[in-house]
């Protein structure tokens, strides 16, 4: 069975993806993940440092995901197209959830600087995963603008149809 942390980040994570983070209430974590209150209170000090919490374990988890996706790919164009592959996959198994970082990023004051740190560093190390690539800066940019759109685009409509018509733009683009 799950440690009472595991437990708490799983519930987190469910309901942030559900109904948002601002909607979750440490009540409602604590009663579906079958914890104390103290239990909640040993981990974390607030919903703030589980928010902290739950989003570095989603960018170990998504970039795990994302490197599994492409590492078989040697061709640098397939490998990019792979990475937008990913994007409907993971469409596919999170129903369009989108992005948990630009989610949250939605419902944080902007002053918050703690999560605002971790979903900066999220979206920098996707954009540096995309220079590494292509070691070249307006192009690699150009790519990861055009991921992020498709996130966005694709949890909106529901639909992985933009995120095919942005293949063939990055496929005229790479060469």
């Amino acid at each position: 069975m799950a440690s009472a942390k595991e437990r708490i980040l799983e519930t987190a994570s469910t309901l942030f993806g559900k109904q948002g983070y601002n909607s979750t209430g440490i009540n409602q974590i604590i009663s579906e993940a079958k914890v104390a209150k103290a239990s909640f209170y040993q981990y974390f000090k607030s919903k703030d440092d589980l928010c902290i919490e739950y989003l570095n374990v989603r960018h170990q988890y998504w970039f795990n995901k994302l490197n599994h996706f492409c590492e078989q790919e040697e061709n640098l164009k397939v490998k990019i197209l792979s990475s937008f592959d990913f994007l409907i996959h993971m469409n596919q198994e999170e129903n369009f959830q989108g992005c948990s970082f630009l989610n949250i990023l939605s419902e944080i004051p902007m002053d918050n600087a703690k999560i605002l740190n971790v979903i900066q560093h999220h979206k920098t190390e996707l954009r540096k995963y995309f220079t590494e690539l292509l070691k070249n800066d307006t192009l690699s940019d150009h790519i990861y603008l055009l991921f992020e759109s498709c996130i966005i685009e694709s949890q909106l409509f529901k639909s992985n149809e933009l995120i095919e018509k942005t293949k063939k733009i990055v496929n005229n683009l790479i060469s």
